[in-house]
């Protein structure tokens, strides 16, 4: 299982994209707003390669890029390359997984950064779900849907979240890291459409959770089975408080029993949508959270609910200004302050 990180004590982070495309720019603004709970943004506006998927397909075997779609080629012998990927996860070689610039800016950037002041370091990387789904081989097939590219997928992952954690520690300073799976495709857990095998996700998971020393984490912007989610034991869980609370919060045993046990939950109370944001108020917004911290501590101690939450935008902030981007950041930085006053932890 994943290890636990330390209290987020309502703190405030980030959640994957900006829409910067200047990765010192970016980084700058992230620190200013979230100085203990710093995130490293993704930057899909710079080139397609930075978006999600590409951003963490370098190293996947028999990758193609064709007509701005990531495919598998199945058409040729992609065994030894498989090979290595399984060989580098037995004897944790990670270091053929770094991430270059052209795919995470950002992520180079930050690492130019010294910061004294960060509790925890957060990043993300596409989750083997999500992946999975989103490639498919020269039948048009995800190949999530193919166990053994299912299981390389993953060991491959692992292998970059290690490289990721590694690469933080060793540069900036922070000694706690959170490495978060960007996981949107777990809304097809128990979709008769789209179906997401349980057994394969939670195998993943354990493979990830294996090679990975700090922190590992899930977000997942829709609905999806949060009972099986909390059952992985995830240092975080990251969710769109805004648009799913109501179907999260019917699951509030597990919740209960999940921050317990040590895990932290991202709120992300703050739409990333900046249609969305324009008809609240930071009021509005903090009277939202509220309402889930009343409803939660009915049942809980307050104090438990406050040392194991984190305060986030719904998602990452693609369609937006750089402007627009620290307002919706700076929204949740500020409720993060207001509830933090009130329980008297800052």
């Amino acid at each position: 299982m994943a290890r636990m990180i330390p209290p987020s004590n309502s703190s405030a982070t980030g959640v994957g994209a900006l829409p910067h495309t200047d990765p010192g720019q970016a980084c700058d603004d992230v620190l200013a707003l979230f100085p203990e709970f710093p995130y490293i943004p993704t930057l899909p506006d710079r080139s397609q390669l930075e978006s999600i998927v590409f951003n963490d397909s370098e190293q996947l075997p028999g990758r193609l890029i064709r007509d701005d779609r990531l495919l598998f080629d199945s058409n040729h012998d992609q065994t030894a390359a498989m090979e290595k990927v399984y060989m580098d996860y037995v004897e944790v070689n990670f270091h053929d997984y770094g991430l270059h610039r052209e795919y995470a800016s950002a992520f180079i950037e930050m690492m130019s950064r010294k910061l004294p002041g960060a509790r925890v370091l957060k990043c993300q990387v596409t989750g083997p779900v999500t992946f999975g789904m989103q490639v498919v081989d020269a039948g048009k097939r995800p190949i999530y849907y193919d166990s053994q590219l299912a299981d390389v997928l993953s060991k491959m992952i692992a292998l970059k979240a290690r490289w990721c954690e590694e690469e933080m520690r060793k540069n900036t300073g922070v000694s706690e890291t959170l490495v978060v799976l960007n996981e949107p495709y777990l809304a097809s857990l128990g979709s008769s459409v789209v179906p997401v095998d349980r057994e394969t996700v939670r195998a993943g998971w354990g493979d990830i959770a294996s090679l990975v020393q700090g922190g590992l984490g899930v977000h997942c912007c829709s609905n999806t089975d949060w009972e099986f989610v909390l059952s992985l034991d995830p240092a975080v869980v990251s969710l769109d408080a805004y648009a799913t609370s109501k179907e999260f919060l019917l699951y509030s045993d597990a919740v209960i029993s999940y921050m317990e046990r040590g895990g932290i939950v991202g709120w992300g109370i703050v739409p990333a949508d900046s249609k969305l944001f324009v008809t609240e108020t930071t009021d509005s917004l903090y009277e939202k959270y509220r309402a889930i911290r009343s409803q939660l501590c009915a049942r809980m101690p307050e104090k438990l609910f406050d040392a194991r939450s984190l305060i986030t935008p719904s998602c990452g902030i693609r369609f937006a200004s750089r402007e627009g981007s620290l307002a919706i950041m700076g929204a949740a930085a500020e409720i993060s302050r207001r509830i933090r006053k009130t329980s008297g932890m800052g």
